[in-house]
C-alpha cells in the first residue's frame, strides 16, 4: 500500500522527501463444549457493542501484536471459492456463497471464521449443517459433529456481503462511481466474506461473480470461464498462486479490459473506465518496461499474470492487491504530479508483487519487509527517472527517522493503530523509515552481497510467508557474518543509529519542526 502525496488543491502540497499521507477467532473447544445455542433464523454478523458472555462464542484470533483478534487457530485453509451476484446498485448487499476447504489442525468442537459484515443465512460443514453464532467480528461454526485433527473441513456459508460500510471504518468493499472493487489491508477482507483473515494463512483463490451484462467482473488471477444467461453474465477467475485474504480484489463496473504483452510473453491486463482509455494509455504502456526493471533487480514476476486496476473512488492510497493492483483514476488525471513520480508510485506497487504478495508477512510486525521494500524500489526507480537521488532521499529519511520512530515505533515493532483507523499502521516509518534499514544493511555489507540478498529473499520464500527473523537470517548467511547485532537496533531501536560510510548524517532533534 502507498498513501498518496497529492500536490494540488485541495489535498495538502507535499515533497518526495517530506510527504504528508491521507489517512482518513476462537480457542479450540473440545466435543463437551459445543452446547452452541443454535441460530434458527438468518444472523446478521455486523460489528455488536458488549462482550459476549463467558460461557458463549468467544472471538480470540492467533494472537497477532498488532490485531489480536485477527485469524483463528485450529485450521489451515487451502483454498476459497467465493460466488457473487451484484445486480447493479453498489448501495445494496450482494448475494454470495463462500466454500472453503481446508484442514483441521487441531480436534474442534468449534471453529471460527473472521466475518462482521453481512447477513449468514446458513452453514454447512462436510456437507451437513451447522450452528452458527457471533462473537464479536468473528462467526462461530458448531459442526454437527466434531472434526477429528489431520481430517478435512468444508465449510460452505450462504451469506450477503453489503458494501455500504456500518461505521467509519477502514476497507473492505469500495464503492467507486460506477460500481465496486476491493480494499481489503490490514484486516478487512472478512468485511466482504468468511475467511481466516490474516496473512500467516495464505490459500488458492476461485471467484465467480454474476452480474448485470452491462457490467465487467475482474478479479486476481486468470480467467476459467464465462457463460451468458438472460440479461445476467456470471465470470469466473482463479489464483494459480496462493494468496493472503487482504490481497484479494474483484472489480465490479462498466469498465474495458486492456491486454499486452510484458517479459518472457507475461500477460499485462489493465483494467479501466472505459472513457478513460485513451487518456490513460500512455501510463498503461509503461508497465511492461517496468516489470523488466524489477526482473533485472530481484529475477522473474513471480505471479501469472499483472495489470493495473484504476477506479473512479476516493481511497487516498494505491494498493497492490495480488496480480491486479489498485490505483485512483485521479493520480493519472490530476496531473499534479511530476512523471517520474507517478511512474515510481506505479513502480511501488509492482515491487509490492515480490515483496508482500509472494512473500508475504508472518504477521503484522513484519509489514516493514512489504513497505520498506517497496519503497526502496520506488526510491530507485525515482532516482533514474529525474527523480531525487537514492542518496538524497535517504539522507532526508535519516534526519526525520528519530521523529517517526517516535510518533510509529520502530520499524520491525510498530505501534499499533490508532483506535478506529486501523490503516493508521501505515506511518512514514514502515515506509522510508523501513526503506532507510535496508540502505544502512547495503551500506554495511556491500552492494553486490545486498544485491544477492534480495534475490534469495524472494527465490526462498516464493509463495510463503516470513518473518524478520528469516530476512536477518537470510541476510547473515548470503554476507557471511551475524548481522543480528548490526540489525536490532536498526529494527527494534528506538533511536536511529549511525549510519554507516555516512558519519556527517544527523537525525533531527525531536521536537524542532520537520517541514
Amino acid at each position: 500500500m502507498l498513501f498518496t502525496p497529492w500536490t494540488t488543491a485541495p489535498r495538502a502540497k507535499a515533497s518526495r522527501t517530506s510527504r504528508t499521507f491521507r489517512i482518513g477467532t476462537v480457542l479450540l473447544a473440545p466435543a463437551a463444549c459445543a452446547g452452541l445455542v443454535a441460530a434458527s433464523a438468518p444472523l446478521p454478523v455486523s460489528p455488536s457493542s458488549g462482550s459476549p458472555r463467558a460461557e458463549g462464542p468467544t472471538a480470540l484470533g492467533v494472537g497477532d501484536r498488532l490485531f489480536p483478534d485477527l485469524g483463528n487457530p485450529g485450521y489451515d485453509v487451502a483454498s476459497y471459492d467465493i460466488s457473487l451476484t451484484y445486480r447493479g446498485d453498489n448501495s445494496k448487499p450482494l448475494d454470495a456463497v463462500t466454500r472453503i476447504a481446508a484442514r483441521a489442525t487441531d480436534r474442534l468442537g468449534r471453529f471460527n471464521l473472521d466475518f462482521s459484515h453481512g447477513t449468514v443465512r446458513s452453514v454447512e460443514v462436510n456437507g451437513a449443517p451447522a450452528r452458527f453464532a457471533k462473537a464479536g467480528e468473528d462467526l462461530v461454526v458448531t459442526p454437527s459433529r466434531p472434526l477429528a485433527r489431520g481430517s478435512a473441513m468444508r465449510v460452505t456459508v450462504r451469506h450477503t456481503s453489503d458494501p455500504v460500510p456500518p461505521d467509519k471504518g477502514d476497507g473492505g468493499w469500495v464503492r467507486t462511481k460506477d460500481g465496486l472493487a476491493m480494499a481489503n489491508q490490514a484486516d478487512a477482507a472478512h468485511r466482504v466474506f468468511p475467511c481466516n483473515d490474516h496473512p500467516s494463512d495464505k490459500a488458492l483463490f476461485t471467484f465467480r461473480i454474476t452480474a448485470p451484462s452491462d457490467v465487467t467482473a475482474v478479479a486476481n488471477g486468470v480467467p476459467v470461464g464465462r457463460t451468458r444467461a438472460g440479461s445476467t453474465t456470471t465470470w469466473a477467475y482463479r489464483t494459480l498462486h496462493p494468496m493472503a485474504t487482504e490481497l484479494a480484489q474483484v472489480s465490479l463496473g462498466r469498465s474495458t479490459v486492456l491486454y499486452r504483452t510484458g517479459p518472457h510473453g507475461l500477460v499485462v491486463r489493465d483494467v479501466v473506465p472505459t472513457k478513460d482509455r485513451k487518456v490513460l494509455e500512455p501510463w498503461l504502456s509503461k508497465t511492461p518496461d517496468q516489470i523488466a526493471w524489477m526482473e533485472r533487480k530481484v529475477g522473474r514476476y513471480p505471479f501469472e499474470r499483472y495489470g493495473l486496476l484504476v477506479a473512479e473512488a476516493q481511497t487516498g492510497f494505491e494498493l497492490e492487491t495480488q496480480t491486479l493492483s489498485l490505483f485512483e483514476r485521479e493520480l493519472f488525471t490530476d496531473r499534479g504530479h511530476p512523471d517520474w513520480s507517478i511512474e515510481s508510485i506505479m513502480v511501488h506497487e509492482l515491487a509490492h508483487q515480490w515483496f508482500g504478495d509472494s512473500v508475504s508477512p508472518r504477521t503484522w510486525s513484519d509489514l516493514w519487509l512489504n513497505e520498506g521494500h517497496a519503497t526502496w524500489y520506488e526510491a530507485l526507480y525515482a532516482a533514474e527517472k529525474s527523480g531525487p537521488s537514492l542518496d538524497e532521499r535517504m539522507r532526508e529519511a535519516y534526519r526525520q527517522s528519530d521523529s517517526w520512530r517516535t510518533s510509529g515505533g520502530p520499524p520491525a515493532a510498530p505501534k499499533a493503530p490508532d483506535a478506529g483507523q486501523k490503516i493508521s499502521i501505515f506511518r512514514p516509518v514502515v515506509y522510508d523509515g523501513s526503506a532507510l534499514v535496508l540502505y544502512a544493511l547495503r551500506q554495511e555489507i556491500g552492494r553486490t552481497a545486498f544485491e544477492q540478498l534480495e534475490r534469495a529473499w524472494v527465490a526462498t520464500y516464493r509463495d510463503e510467508t516470513a518473518t524478520t527473523a528469516d530476512f536477518v537470517s537470510l541476510a547473515s548467511r548470503i554476507s557471511g557474518r551475524d548481522l543480528r547485532g548490526f540489525l536490532r537496533p536498526w529494527l527494534y531501536g528506538t533511536k536511529t543509529p549511525p549510519m554507516p560510510g555516512h558519519p556527517d548524517w544527523r537525525t533531527e532533534p525531536l521536537g524542532r519542526p520537520t517541514g
